[in-house]
């Protein structure tokens, strides 16, 4: 028997179609039903590896974490990597196939895709009671609707209903719903089930004459009203956020154990990837994190992070051009700290030589440590496990540069040199003891009576996190007509909105 089904589009990217999947997973698991999310195309930056090996948007892994199931590639068949405006890597399967342009994609081999990812989508639904899909963008980007194997045409040919998440918090969310059904063709308006108020403050109750006059003109009820809460934007695909704390630059900070708090900046470099890594440093009480873009924002950081990167060579152009790696360099011949994560620990070497990123051969590194990368064309996709500081550390790798370590400390799979630590282990710092030895050695090298917290779990904070996205769903949606439009698919009779697609 094949598990039941539900497709959260939205009226716009970050309408918040990715926590509300999360919470639907998470409500649904407490309910002891066995859920997996699902995304058949994902275009993001950030990503995951799974225990089999294979590459998959970090939203994903995190809703499998919210459904209390082991994240595989089944739940992200296609994932696209940007690597400019207008190319981006394709990963089928959790593995990279080559490099397209947007064209190209959307031009023939993106319809393609379609069998592999209705097929993933069918072998879930067949090993589940449900699963809870997650769109793209909007369904109503007609320009691309012939071709979509996210949105609509997912949904029609698996035949799964549709829920539309509007942000209020942005405005127009009447006429956003609207318009997105009225712009869909009577085949896809048959399976848009109703739609999902998110972020919403104030008091409901003057918002629901609105709600009856939408439902007047579509004829689509809607399934809840969500209040806006700060912290939840968690793993997002793309964009600058520190989520367990909010977003950059305004982000909350408990108070110090010690007695001072310890500044971390993070270069915002081009293409950054996985800068979901430094979340479990803001998780941190006395931390403080923010992304930065100019030189004199180092000056007071107590450590900064180089993070990942899908253009390394392009971030050296463009730290060199805003005087960071100047910058950096100071900092280095100060002792204060410094640490390069992935691509930002390829850039702190001394050579780089790529035929593959950017193809543009062999340049200079920072030369901040004793290594040197080659760029090799298969991808290293990676669990690895080991010691670091004397601590436990679990991590992951994604990249396709091998470094040549000539000297230095070992450090995990990179290298220290004074108090500058370079390391391809993403996801280092979550690992609890690791993370406060680090802090405890950033601490000494920058000279911050700073005492990292004893018992904070990153695990618990993120598990806390999703139990609050389950408690989001189940206060304010319907969950009884959530869980019959999972088990039963869209309504019939549902009326059509003109004038529908050309």
């Amino acid at each position: 028997m094949t598990g039941g089904g539900l497709l959260v589009a939205g009226t716009t990217s970050d309408a918040g179609k990715s926590v509300v999947t999360a919470g639907i997973c998470r409500w649904l698991v407490r309910q002891g039903v066995k859920v997996a999310p699902f995304k058949g195309q994902n275009m993001s930056l950030n990503s995951f590896v799974t225990r089999e090996g294979a590459e998959i948007g970090r939203a994903q892994a995190m809703q499998a974490q919210a459904a209390r199931v082991e994240p595989s590639a089944l739940m992200n068949p296609v994932l696209l990597k940007p690597g400019s405006d207008r190319s981006s890597q394709v990963v089928l399967m959790g593995k990279p196939v080559g490099e397209l342009s947007a064209r190209g994609y959307h031009g023939g081999r993106q319809a393609s895709l379609m069998d592999t990812v209705v097929g993933c989508l069918e072998e879930l639904r067949a090993t589940h009671d449900a699963v809870i899909c997650e769109g793209a963008g909007s369904p109503a980007e007609i320009n691309l609707r012939r071709t979509d194997i996210v949105n609509m045409g997912l949904a029609r040919a698996a035949r799964l209903p549709v829920l539309v998440v509007g942000d209020i918090d942005r405005g127009g969310v009447f006429a956003s719903f609207f318009g997105t059904t009225a712009l869909l063709a009577p085949e896809d308006q048959e399976l848009l089930a109703g739609y999902l108020v998110n972020k919403f403050r104030g008091d409901v109750s003057l918002l629901e004459p609105g709600l009856d006059m939408l439902k007047s003109l579509t004829g689509r009820d809607t399934y809840g009203v969500l209040p806006f809460q700060h912290g939840l934007g968690i793993d997002e695909e793309d964009g600058l956020r520190v989520s367990l704390r909010g977003a950059v630059r305004e982000s909350l900070v408990a108070p110090p154990v010690g007695e001072d708090v310890l500044r971390v900046a993070v270069c915002a470099v081009p293409l950054m990837s996985n800068f979901t890594d430094v979340d479990a440093l803001a998780a941190e009480p006395g931390v403080v994190v923010r992304f930065v873009d100019r030189a004199e924002e180092l000056v007071d950081a107590d450590l900064v992070v180089v993070p990942g990167t899908r253009g390394t060579v392009r971030a050296l152009d463009w730290l060199r051009e805003r005087g960071l790696a100047d910058a950096l360099a100071r900092r280095v011949a100060e002792g204060r700290p410094v640490l390069g994560i992935c691509g930002g620990f390829q850039l702190l070497g001394e050579t780089i030589e790529d035929e593959v990123e950017s193809r543009a051969g062999t340049v200079d590194g920072l030369g901040l440590l004793p290594v040197r990368v080659r760029f090799e064309v298969e991808k290293t996709l990676a669990r690895p496990v080991g010691e670091a500081l004397g601590e436990h550390v679990e991590g992951y790798e994604i990249h396709h540069g091998v470094a040549e370590v000539l000297g230095g400390e070992t450090f995990l799979d990179g290298c220290r040199v004074g108090a500058v630590w370079g390391t391809h282990w993403h996801g280092s710092l979550e690992s609890d003891g690791f993370r406060r030895a680090f802090l405890r050695a950033v601490a000494d090298a920058a000279g911050r009576r700073f005492v990292p917290a004893p018992d904070t779990s990153f695990e618990a904070l993120r598990e806390e996190q999703l139990d609050r996205l389950g408690d989001l769903i189940e206060r304010h949606a319907d969950t009884g007509a959530l869980w019959r439009l999972i088990e039963g698919g869209a309504p019939g009779g549902l009326p059509f909105v003109p004038p529908g697609a050309p």
